[in-house]
């Protein structure tokens, strides 16, 4: 006998997100929301005659999606890992038609996110303004650059760009000492990851949930104003409080950590390992291990602040003390003395990791294209709404007919649109 009981709610169940933003911040903050169990409808661009559509980041590879033969497909990796759960429907919205299907999907829409440039969706009657007017529940969610106000506002807004406009690259990257050890030379570096964009679009889901929150409450939805820049500040979190109270712009620090000694990446036999020493009673433990317990004791190193006064002196001890032994050995021993400490996997041995495969940070979905595709897992484990994965990305205008047979379109209507290239 099988078992026939429905699957466990989620937490978004009949919640509809219409979803007009494209690249990272966006589709990140959507396929979220998606991952929860909202019914996402992904409104990308149509194909012209020589001119892909949909998202920008369809294209951008390699690597590709290989089909069942190996042969590459025209789905990149990185629209991959930002539109699972969504429906796909193409939609020209620069066309009379096409705003007409997305006042309709409005009219039946809870959340609304798009990441167009200020004033372009005003333009063709889709501002926050018009269609909260038209339907007062919706939660209209923006997601730019600069915000909808201020003197920069109507910028394109890049990440990259973004990590050094909000002081995120003046602090990452060697510092001035570790420059001048190194003939290769140095200077600020933005994160390897787009995290101002990923940042922004986890701020935005909880922005959006608190709005619908407050929808419930009151039937009053409401306009989201969301920004690159203001996130990228916000996330300077410790750096920026100290700054405010100091007046003293931190510098590039490299490995090490503004206010914790010792908190950095050190050279061992074989290698190099992190030690994240985050407490004085840390410390010790950790003297005990390396078997230099007369620095724990030495008044200049017994406590953090001291141990931040007199890093130019404490590190270089202790780096001596750490190359003399492998890794793995460091590692095993720094455990067992529960002292902060980890190595520095690439991304091979982070997916080959027995905590990671344990905790199901991968997921495989079957896929149009490449038969399964494997995934990065959603990190949400809630244990009476889990996360489901019910639909691999879509393919640019995979569920045109299902999405617009919602909105009481026949057939030969949807072939209409088609043909005069409203879809």
């Amino acid at each position: 006998m099988t078992d026939a009981s429905p699957p466990p709610a989620m937490a978004l169940d009949g919640v509809r997100v219409l979803d007009l933003s494209r690249v990272l911040a966006g589709p990140w903050c959507t396929q979220t929301l998606a991952d929860l169990g909202a019914d996402v409808i992904k409104v990308e661009r149509p194909s012209r005659e020589g001119v892909p559509g949909g998202d920008d980041t369809r294209g951008w590879g390699p690597p590709f999606l290989r089909d069942g033969a190996g042969a590459e497909t025209a789905e990149a990796a990185y629209y991959v890992g930002t539109n699972r759960n969504k429906r796909s429907v193409t939609i020209d919205i620069a066309s009379d038609e096409g705003v007409k299907l997305v006042l309709a999907l409005v009219d039946k829409a809870d959340v609304l996110v798009e990441n167009f440039k200020v004033g372009d969706l005003a333009r063709r009657g889709l501002d926050a303004a018009t269609l909260l007017a038209r339907n007062p529940r919706l939660v209209y969610c923006s997601i730019t650059g600069f915000g909808q106000t201020g003197p920069y506002r109507e910028r394109a807004g890049y990440d990259y760009a973004i990590q050094g406009m909000g002081g995120l690259m003046s602090v990452t990257g060697p510092s001035r000492v570790e420059i001048a050890d190194d003939a290769s030379g140095g200077g600020p570096q933005k994160v390897g990851v787009a995290v101002a964009d990923l940042f922004t679009g986890m701020y935005a889901v909880t922005a959006i949930l608190a709005a619908l929150r407050h929808r419930d409450r009151t039937g009053q939805g409401q306009a989201i104003d969301m920004a690159l820049l203001d996130t990228q500040v916000a996330m300077l979190a410790n750096l920026g409080a100290g700054y405010l109270a100091s007046g003293v712009a931190p510098q590039r620090a490299g490995n090490a950590h503004q206010s914790i000694v010792p908190y950095q990446v050190f050279e061992v036999a074989d290698g190099h390992l992190i030690l994240a020493v985050g407490n004085d009673a840390q410390f010790a433990r950790f003297c005990a291990v390396a078997g230099c317990t007369e620095l724990a004791a030495d008044p200049r190193f017994a406590r953090n602040a001291g141990r931040v006064r007199h890093r130019a002196i404490l590190v270089p001890l202790l780096a001596a003390r750490l190359k003399l032994r492998p890794r793995a050995a460091w590692l095993a021993d720094l455990e067992a003395a529960k002292v902060p400490s980890g190595p520095i996997n690439d991304l091979a041995e982070v997916f080959a990791d027995a905590h990671v495969r344990e905790r199901a940070m991968t997921v495989e979905m079957p896929h149009s294209l490449a038969g399964t595709v494997r995934m990065v897992a959603s990190p949400l484990k809630l244990a009476a709404t889990p996360v489901r994965y019910r639909r691999a990305p879509p393919l640019l205008g995979e569920h045109n007919e299902a999405v617009l047979a919602e909105l009481g379109l026949d057939a030969a209507a949807i072939a209409d649109l088609r043909e005069r290239g409203a879809i």
